[in-house]
């Protein structure tokens, strides 16, 4: 018979701010690790209810046609909107509200409300190239 150990993963990061992850903020991780208490002491927690986690995760999956993206968007904009006193379900309704393809540039300036200046969001336009340019090159 074998025996299988359980393994846990951990992260490096040390506090709650952070712009990309999360970091393991249980109790056994605060107690090995004091950095992580000290750093987080008045760092709020953020709870949301699972539908409406499940809501904001949802639109955004529809809107990405991703699901790792979709997490980590609906992840961004709770966070946020809870940083901000502001129910994320409002948030969603105002995105929900908004005409088709401007999402994106509403969404960029909500998530850099927290952000730090170093880490600004933005959006990249692309250049149109006219048609007779293009049907000029040869590949």
């Amino acid at each position: 018979m074998a025996h299988h150990t359980k393994t846990q993963m951990t992260t490096n990061q040390i506090t709650t701010q952070t712009n990309t992850g999360t970091p393991d903020l249980s109790l056994q991780s605060a107690q090995t690790d004091a950095r992580k208490y000290f750093n987080n002491f008045y760092s709020g927690f953020f709870n949301i209810s699972a539908e409406a986690n499940d809501a904001i995760t949802a639109f955004f999956e529809e809107y990405t046609q991703n699901k790792t993206a979709a997490k980590n968007l609906a992840a961004s904009v709770i966070y946020t909107a809870q940083a901000q006193n502001i129910d994320p379900l409002t948030i969603l309704s105002d995105f929900q509200r908004l005409p088709k393809g401007q999402l994106n540039s509403y969404l960029v300036a909500f998530l850099n409300i927290n952000r730090v200046p170093t880490s600004v969001l933005g959006l990249k336009e692309s250049t149109k190239t006219s048609p007779y340019i293009t049907r000029t090159i040869l590949l």
